[in-house]
């Protein structure tokens, strides 16, 4: 008999409808919230992001949302830390923790129980890594890293410039490899996933619509507010999906319909991004496709999990 706490988890693509679900799941499963969504952490970043709103959060508890201003950067290791201290205190609560997301590195490093190189990130390294990355092309800087540590490099995409340079700044620090820092521990939970699918096609135009929606809620106004207040566009939280386009607008690069073009199409590709990371075949995931009555699906098979404490859910169904 397993005595490990339960630990649900919600996710699926940008758009497929998570947050409404979530919020309707976690208040009848006495649950909170703690997000798993990179995207959340920054204050100031409300409408761009489609953060729950202030009335929403009140009716859940929600964790790791607002924690850092958009000029901190939280590293993968921080937010593991963070998040397995909101998952604890919500069990100290005698409640049940939701992790509710679409990054997919976030919820795979709580789910899986990552080890992860406690290298902090070293700005002045990084920065010099990454010029050279630009300078001889990240497939280049790629093969440097494999002639280091051969494993690490197999990981990792030849032309993912962001990734090669950690392994690297990790490696310099350090002083040992990347890849003999990583691995996954014991799972901290037992856990069931729950996954939310809906046709592409369908994804796609709630984007679209989500995008009018941030408009006539005031996003343009919001990103004004974040440059007035002295943020570098450069940083990466506003080189993200939809800030770098608006951004982009106010500056006179492009007009607001091409802003709007460019951050859906970022948005098609994260989507499919996010697809590789909770595949509809990953046999640990219990996929159910999204419509208006599907909590009366989803909640029975959440129940029977809680109730039976010796269950952990290592594999799912096909996709309903």
């Amino acid at each position: 008999m397993t005595n490990k706490r339960p630990l649900i988890v919600l996710v699926g693509p940008t758009a497929v409808g998570k947050t409404a679900l979530s919020l309707d799941l976690a208040q009848a499963i006495q649950g909170e919230v703690v997000s798993a969504d990179s995207r959340l952490l920054y204050r100031g970043m409300d409408i761009g992001t489609a953060k729950p709103t202030r009335e929403e959060r009140a009716r859940v508890p929600h964790h790791l949302i607002d924690v850092a201003n958009p000029d901190e950067v939280w590293s993968l290791a921080q937010y593991q830390d963070a998040a397995f201290a909101a998952i604890d205190a919500i069990h100290a609560r005698e409640r049940v923790p939701l992790l509710v997301g679409g990054t997919g590195q976030y919820v795979w490093a709580v789910v899986e129980n990552w080890r992860i190189p406690r290298v902090p990130p070293q700005p002045h390294l990084r920065a010099v890594l990454e010029a050279w990355g630009q300078q001889i092309g990240p497939e280049a800087l790629h093969q440097r890293l494999a002639h280091i540590d051969p494993e690490a490099a197999a990981r990792i995409q030849p032309r993912n410039l962001r990734r090669i340079v950690r392994a690297l700044e990790v490696i310099f620090v350090s002083g040992r490899k990347f890849s003999e820092q990583q691995g996954k521990g014991p799972s901290r939970y037992r856990t069931l996933i729950i996954g939310l699918w809906r046709p592409r096609a369908e994804l796609h135009r709630r984007v679209a619509q989500r995008l009018r929606a941030m408009l006539a809620q005031g996003w343009l106004d919001e990103v004004r507010a974040l440059l007035r207040a002295g943020y570098d566009p450069s940083l990466p939280a506003l080189s993200g999906i939809g800030y770098a386009e608006i951004i982009g607008y106010l500056q006179g690069r492009w007009s607001l319909e091409e802003a709007l073009a460019r951050t859906q199409h970022r948005t098609h590709v994260f989507i499919r991004r996010q697809a590789n990371w909770f595949r509809r075949n990953d046999p640990r995931i219990h996929w159910f496709r999204a419509h208006p009555r599907v909590l009366d699906e989803i909640l029975p098979v959440v129940r029977a999990f809680l109730a039976d404490p010796t269950a952990d859910a290592l594999s799912g169904h096909a996709a309903r």
